[in-house]
């Protein structure tokens, strides 16, 4: 079973970082990040290292995209080598490829999220691209022994990444109840550890519509609330957690639809400048006209307009001649094996989530009659 990551969180997260690293009894420690990322926190956490006596060995950059041949470059490093224990920083692809590096390193890692995109701080998963930022796979990893939610940070960084992150946080509670759901259908048996997932992939969505417009507007004038702190822990803890615990050596129910629909958009070049969170929340969108759910289509189309996350293939740089191709590589992906779907009827959907978002952006009062 994927182990259950420890964290802290608030202004003063770091504060804990020798504690922890005397708990599991480690001395030598390295950073792998992004460049802004380490810039942001590595002399605060240096500091703290060096006065609990530890040995610093550097911080390594890992490089501009989650590739193989960034994983490949940084496993030949002898400060990883070396070191005791890695400390991944920075944001989605940075944490992913650090998990993948102490993976084939046989190290111990940490996690230091400096923006709240996703809940990469927390899992096991590792979302891996091809050189030519098209998607190439998922690594799965042991997730983080701890990692460490610095509310400071996360408003100091440009809040369009929180934006994503509440993006990318509203398609657990969905995806994964739609994923165990089929599952269910098809005959799985679902055991404990997919029951308690679902239970928490169900409970992060609650404070992400209830904080989500606040916590959004606390990020953009800098300043650390209430809002913001629920609102990163159910991107980062809720959600990891869930995917923790329905990603298994047997089965695999953490994604489906709205991420085989982002994982699609990843070979339409245009697509690519949007950020990942904000492609996955017009992707639940997606999910639900696939099911024919306006009810629920509805409630999403709202919270998206309010947000302001896409509504339309238009806010992605996407159009409707695109679709083919979105499909085409979905069906290529993890959550078409896990969660298989209609390939045309999935076509379909994403032209109907797509007019359904025009429509919406026109005031039509009618589309959930």
């Amino acid at each position: 079973m994927q182990g259950m990551i420890n964290y802290s969180y608030g202004v003063d997260a770091f504060v804990d970082l020798p504690q922890v690293l005397h708990r599991y009894q480690f001395q030598k420690v390295v950073l792998i990040g992004g460049e802004r990322a380490l810039a942001a926190v590595e002399k605060e956490v240096k500091e703290l290292l060096l006065t609990g006596g530890f040995t610093y060995l550097g911080s390594l950059v890992y490089g501009k995209m989650a590739t193989q041949s960034a994983i490949d470059t940084l496993v030949g490093y002898e400060l990883v080598q070396e070191a005791d224990v890695i400390i991944g920083v920075g944001g989605g692809q940075a944490l992913d490829v650090t998990k993948m590096v102490a993976k084939e390193c046989r190290k111990n890692l940490l996690t230091i999220p400096t923006i709240c995109s996703t809940c990469a701080a927390g899992t096991g998963l590792a979302v891996i691209y091809n050189d030519d930022h098209s998607f190439a796979y998922y690594g799965n990893a042991q997730p983080p022994l701890h990692t460490f939610i610095n509310t400071r940070v996360f408003v100091q960084a440009p809040s369009a990444y929180f934006w994503a992150g509440i993006g990318d946080g509203l398609s657990k509670g969905p995806e994964v109840t739609r994923a165990v759901t089929n599952a269910v259908d098809r005959g799985f048996v679902a055991p404990h550890t997919a029951k308690l997932g679902l239970a928490i992939a169900q409970s992060s969505f609650d404070a992400l519509y209830q904080y989500g417009f606040q916590a959004l507007e606390d990020v953009a004038n800098h300043q650390v609330s209430f809002a913001v702190e629920e609102v990163a822990l159910a991107i980062i803890v809720s959600t990891a957690y869930a995917s923790n615990l329905v990603v298994q050596p047997d089965f695999d129910l953490t994604t489906c639809h709205a991420h085989a629909f982002y994982n699609g958009t990843t070979v339409v070049k245009e697509s690519r400048k949007h950020l990942h969170g904000a492609v996955v929340a017009f992707g639940i969108m997606v999910m639900h006209a696939y099911f024919e759910e306006r009810e629920q289509l509805g409630k999403i189309a709202r919270l998206n307009q309010s947000l302001q996350l896409p509504l339309t293939l238009a806010d992605m740089s996407l159009t409707v001649a695109d679709i083919p191709a979105i499909v085409a590589a979905a069906v290529n992906t993890d959550e078409y094996r896990n969660t298989p779907f209609e390939p045309a009827r999935f076509a379909q959907a994403i032209e109907e989530a797509d007019q359904f978002g025009r429509n919406w952006n026109c005031g039509d009062e009618t589309l959930l009659k």
